[in-house]
């Protein structure tokens, strides 16, 4: 039998053993997306290096955001690193509820991060998140089938153009769709792509007081542009696709355009994923003249919840995964295409990555983009396609959720924009706005 001070020191010891093994592995909540998809496969390298394990959560796009808001505002505690973005970064830095990366390394280059990316995830100077990749939208489209419609995309398109394009190249009874567009609920869905689209036609979420617009002329044209698009040439239930679902259909060779992510450019044209790889271009996203384009301005980025336990070792997995080795790690692997791209100004020097057919015009639609200035007629809020407000979240979903309707036909587009005027209202004027 032990005596008491001996059970004590087992005790004691079987803590000590707890708690390393604890300290030992990281646990990560990451989007469902290519990128994150093979950073998962190159984690071995990263556990060599530090002896540190990762134990990863890879959700759909609506479901991660909704885990890691309700984890970080409930002190959860469930994760060690979150994959969040633009949106949620400034506003959670500015609630003391992220740990700030202001000690990275002097090898890790936060100067060398665009300067785009690195300002829209600081606060007040200080960085909060550390960009995996960057992106903005742009229109990727099939040359063959714009070639067999006697068009040619220019650089810089309008809607106009776009629009007679897509209902050029749609055959529907061969499975072929002008175009493929987001329509799957969520802010960071359909609202994304449509927020963006509005600011090039003119419209805004809300005025300079903070009133809500979707009852405005702007709006309007905006959504019946939209749904009569798809309903022309768009695809099948298209009220269900969001990035993955439409890439999917791209890759299959069902859609002569699509305008989404920069980053899908090199999933398109990956042959050994895409059959339509050999026959992709590349276009700035539409215009309608007046002076703002429809593409937006993102990250996916990698941010520590405030109160871990395992800041120290959160901090070099984040070293570790959007480094300049990291992208090294991944060209040698994967190829210079499928590097991570948008967040790093040395990868647009490097002469390896520079003829890459899409890099140029990744790089040109990020610096395009501006979210201090984002629409024709001046608003109190930042950002491209989302208004950095807590409320935005919550409100933009239910909005989102109208719109898909409109969309799926369940509703008409002046019933989807009145519901989101009324939606949009009463939600500023609980929260004090109006």
């Amino acid at each position: 039998m032990l005596s008491s001070k001996m059970l004590g020191l087992t005790t004691a010891i079987a803590l000590v053993a707890t708690s390393g093994a604890l300290a030992e592995t990281l646990t990560i909540a990451t989007v469902n997306n290519g990128d994150m998809i093979r950073m998962q496969g190159l984690t071995d390298d990263f556990t060599s290096k530090t002896g540190i394990d990762v134990e990863w959560v890879t959700l759909e796009e609506n479901v991660l955001r909704q885990r890691v808001t309700t984890d970080i505002t409930t002190k959860g505690g469930q994760f060690d690193i979150m994959t969040i973005g633009m949106y949620e970064t400034p506003i959670w830095g500015a609630n003391d509820w992220l740990v700030p990366l202001d000690d990275l390394s002097a090898d890790y280059d936060v100067d060398d991060i665009l300067p785009a990316m690195r300002g829209g995830l600081s606060v007040e100077g200080t960085l909060y998140a550390a960009p995996f990749y960057g992106e903005s939208s742009m229109i990727m489209y099939r040359t063959d089938l714009m070639e067999a419609a006697g068009m040619e995309m220019p650089d810089a398109p309008t809607w106009d153009f776009v629009a007679e394009a897509a209902r050029a190249m749609t055959d529907k009874d061969n499975e072929i769709y002008g175009i493929c567009l987001r329509g799957k609920a969520g802010w960071g869905e359909n609202m994304a792509f449509l927020t963006a689209t509005s600011n090039a036609f003119g419209a805004r979420w809300f005025d300079e007081n903070w009133n809500p617009q979707f009852d405005s002329p702007q709006w309007k044209e905006t959504l019946e542009f939209y749904v009569n698009l798809m309903n022309d040439a768009g695809p099948p239930g298209a009220a269900n696709n969001g990035f993955n679902e439409n890439l999917a259909l791209f890759q299959q060779g069902k859609c002569g355009m699509w305008i989404d992510a920069t980053v899908a450019a090199s999933f398109v044209t990956n042959p050994d994923d895409s059959t339509v790889a050999d026959s992709v271009g590349f276009a700035l996203a539409p215009d309608t003249g007046l002076g703002k384009r429809g593409n937006w301005l993102w990250a996916w980025a990698l941010a520590i919840p405030a109160g871990t336990q395992q800041e120290s070792e959160a901090k070099q997995f984040i070293e570790w995964a959007t480094s300049k080795d990291y992208i090294e790690l991944v060209a040698e692997n994967e190829g210079w295409a499928n590097v991570p791209p948008g967040a790093r100004t040395s990868l647009y020097e490097n002469p390896n990555y520079k003829d890459i057919p899409f890099a140029q015009m990744t790089l040109q639609s990020i610096l395009s983009a501006d979210p201090t200035n984002p629409t024709v007629d001046p608003v109190p809020y930042v950002g491209v396609q989302f208004a950095a407000i807590p409320e935005f979240a919550g409100m933009a979903t239910q909005v989102g959720q109208e719109f898909s309707a409109a969309l799926a036909g369940q509703q008409s587009v002046d019933e989807a924009l009145a519901k989101a005027q009324a939606i949009a209202t009463e939600e500023m004027e609980a929260a004090g706005y109006l």
